[in-house]
């Protein structure tokens, strides 16, 4: 059954378009990624669904209701938020914390003190050591998963994620995009997550959207996406989710590095692991190139796209 749907929804400030013709629609209780490089619309297409920003063009509707009948809050209310900004109210416990929302929808004492402690236990963080600590001293993983919790702990309708883990270490990353997978197999909850990390996106993803240039070039599974791309661009963005153990050194020759031009501002060393190089192409147009202080030369994100792509 259909939770949310687009219908030619555009979005435009002045003359920048930053979404156009957008028509999909979000199954109840799958995990739904939205994919690509930043500035592509990933993160405003999330945002028109609680209405944080609003469409110039089209509809969106949330259980078969526009967005914009609905009474604000009450729509955010059903919704859970998770931002790659951790934003836990410093102020507050833990416990607080994640029992901010149930307590705001009606939920008695003892129910919101269950619901935090039942979470808490869950997710490796024992009540008894954790509900009383303050998010300062919390590591950024810790953090995030008290972010999680609190926007699981009302059992909302749907949890959107922006980008929840790319600020956080591999090992946190790894059990956080774990522990989605967990909270979705027990609950069932639909999930809208915001991803520029292709690898990330496969694991997590029952169907993936893959946004450029603010339209959607290709949705499908992620065999779909893999076995199936329809365009170079999509082709390139599966393509490089595939070099496990490359480096950029190893494509140093392939890569026609463009030695006459001044560095520009963001860098990697030449023994740097591909999916660094990756990650860092996917947020910036260029990269330039050192063999510890000598300056090789700059590649752009199409050249090593295109490569990784045929590997």
């Amino acid at each position: 059954m259909s939770q949310i749907k687009f219908e030619n929804v555009g979005l435009k400030y002045g003359e920048k378009v930053v979404t156009e013709g957008m028509n999909f629609e979000i199954q109840q209780g799958e995990i739904f990624v939205l994919v690509g490089p930043s500035g592509g619309g990933k993160t405003s297409t999330l945002k028109m669904i609680n209405a944080l920003v609003i469409p110039t063009d089209g509809y969106v509707y949330f259980e078969d209701k526009k967005i914009r009948d609905y009474d604000l809050q009450q729509l955010r209310l059903k919704i859970g938020y998770v931002l790659q900004q951790i934003a836990l109210f410093p102020n507050m416990t833990v416990k607080q914390n994640i029992e901010l929302i149930p307590e705001l929808i009606g939920w008695d004492k003892e129910k919101c003190r269950e619901r935090s402690q039942a979470l808490l236990d869950k997710v490796g963080l024992p009540a008894e050591k954790y509900a009383g600590r303050f998010p300062r001293e919390l590591s950024g993983g810790e953090q995030q998963r008290i972010g999680i919790l609190r926007a699981i702990a009302a059992e909302p309708d749907l949890i959107l994620m922006d980008e929840p883990f790319s600020a956080l270490d591999p090992i946190s990353r790894t059990a956080l995009q774990d522990l989605i997978l967990d909270i979705h197999a027990e609950f069932g909850t639909t999930i809208v997550f915001v991803t520029h990390d292709m690898n990330e996106a496969m694991k997590l993803g029952d169907r993936i959207a893959v946004v450029a240039d603010g339209e959607i070039a290709q949705l499908g599974t992620p065999d779909e996406l893999k076995n199936h791309p329809a365009t170079d661009f999509v082709k390139s963005f599966f393509g490089a989710a595939n070099f496990d153990q490359l480096t950029l050194k190893s494509l140093i020759e392939e890569l026609e590095l463009d030695r006459e031009a001044d560095p520009v501002w963001n860098k990697a060393d030449v023994t740097a692991p591909i999916e660094q190089v990756y990650q860092e192409l996917s947020q910036n147009e260029s990269l330039a190139i050192y063999e510890g202080e000598n300056f090789l030369g700059n590649i752009d994100r199409a050249t090593v796209f295109r490569i990784l792509a045929k590997k």
